[in-house]
């Protein structure tokens, strides 16, 4: 019996210790002075989530969106508080209900790692050049769209036939 991979898991071989490599990377170690990447996550998704006009996020719409508990993302808020980078304010329509924004040195916090962030993948593009720059990106959008069609085949799963 011959042991050595088949051409297809050879490359499937391949592809997936480039992208282990890729995950350890310098960019995804990139951290701010004094910032917790979970922090960072937490002041992402608040930037991302909150409409315009809007006076912020429930606790449990910030837990579906990171997948976590409510304990957890409270815990996190109250670190997050005791910086100044969010505040909580009660909701007008409803006295019982708590928003979160992030507040302006939040926000401040958020663009530092936002420049940073573009800072560290303009490097890449100019060590790559700009064709293969863009060849990657399309890449790894088509990678993206492939994993997401499978979760949505499989109603968000991971079962064997998916």
């Amino acid at each position: 019996m011959n042991d050595e991979p088949s051409t297809g898991q050879s490359t499937a071989l391949k592809l997936m210790q480039a992208t282990m490599r890729f995950n350890k990377a310098e960019f995804r170690q990139r951290k701010i002075e004094g910032v917790k990447m979970s922090e960072l996550g937490l002041l992402f998704t608040i930037r991302k989530s909150v409409e315009s006009g809007s006076s912020g996020l429930m606790v449990s719409e910030i837990s579906h969106i990171l997948r976590v508990t409510s304990p957890t993302v409270t815990q996190l808020i109250k670190g997050l508080e005791k910086k100044n980078w969010v505040e909580r304010t009660m909701d007008e329509a409803d006295r019982r209900v708590v928003r979160i924004s992030l507040t302006k040195e939040g926000e401040e916090v958020v663009q530092k790692a936002v420049d940073s962030t573009l800072e560290s993948f303009a490097g890449l593009v100019a060590y790559l050049g700009e064709g293969e720059g863009n060849r990657l990106a399309d890449l790894l959008t088509k990678a993206y769209t492939y994993y997401e069609s499978k979760t949505d085949l499989c109603g968000g799963g991971t079962g064997e036939s998916c």
